[in-house]
């Protein structure tokens, strides 16, 4: 674990564990590289060096006021995986992290980057706009914005019920991950947060997903409240060169952790296919 300082004077807090092929994680709003714990485990137990950092702004990074944005997510993730002097790795992003994943390959990755993964992705785009009109509309984030800037501990509370799924009939509340999800949130910066939700949700990646010429595994759930499958996964897989699609039945947003097992075994296979 270490800190690299880049060159706006943003410190990227990050973990770097084991050796081998390097897969490199990227987390979704509003959380941190913790996220990751199952995957993390899992991999450097296969013989892979797993890199994860906290975006700026989140987690034991920086709680930057500035840079929060995909562009500048994007140029941070070049100048850690320069810094490690990262080849041939394979980047996996959740979420907001997908989107991360996808610019990344897109403006820096080319001689870098072997596969990508995008697990309940905010690709290609979340918001309404002329070219998806069927998408969200612009309310529904100026809720969450509304939300973040003024009650944002209770906030994070409830949001945990819908991204795991915990709301529907028969589910098995975990107390413990919704904790961890709460505590992950609260270590980071309100500003950052805040300024994330653009970037979530406004942020067009058609152009990326269109760009990119390595193989790409999308991963999404059918039951995925936060970010819905048919706005993202079924529209993204159809803009990528070399992508393929594993869509999982009642499976939630969350399913990294509440489905660790299948998703490990999946992105395995996908790994050393």
């Amino acid at each position: 674990m270490g800190t690299l300082k880049l060159k706006d004077g943003t410190e990227i807090y990050y973990k770097d564990w084991g050796t081998g092929q390097p897969l490199v994680f990227h987390h979704g709003w509003p959380l941190s590289s913790d996220d990751w714990d199952a995957q993390m485990l899992f991999f450097v137990n296969k013989g892979y060096r797993v890199i994860a950092h906290d975006r700026r702004g989140h987690g034991r990074s920086s709680q930057t006021a500035f840079g929060n944005n995909m562009d500048t997510y994007a140029s941070d993730v070049d100048e850690l995986v320069t810094a490690l002097n990262l080849k041939n790795a394979v980047h996996i992003g959740h979420s907001t992290g997908g989107g991360e994943v996808i610019r990344y390959a897109a403006k820096y990755g080319k001689g870098r980057i072997a596969k990508a993964v995008l697990i309940s992705a905010v690709t290609p785009i979340m918001v309404k706009t002329k070219d998806y009109p069927n998408n969200v509309p612009m309310e529904v984030f100026d809720e969450i914005r509304f939300n973040t800037a003024t009650n944002r501990n209770q906030y994070f509370q409830d949001f945990t019920l819908p991204f795991f799924g915990f709301n529907r009939e028969g589910a098995k509340v975990s107390q413990g991950v919704r904790d961890n999800w709460w505590r992950q949130g609260m270590m980071g910066g309100i500003k950052a947060h805040y300024d994330c939700i653009a970037a979530f949700s406004e942020t067009d990646f058609t152009e990326d997903l269109k760009s990119v010429e390595i193989p790409v595994l999308v991963m999404h759930g059918e039951d995925d409240q936060i970010v819905p499958i048919d706005l993202t996964a079924k529209l993204a897989i159809g803009l990528l060169k070399n992508g393929s699609l594993i869509t999982y039945p009642g499976f939630p947003h969350g399913m990294p952790t509440t489905e660790a097992a299948t998703i490990n075994k999946d992105l395995l296979a996908f790994i050393t296919a």
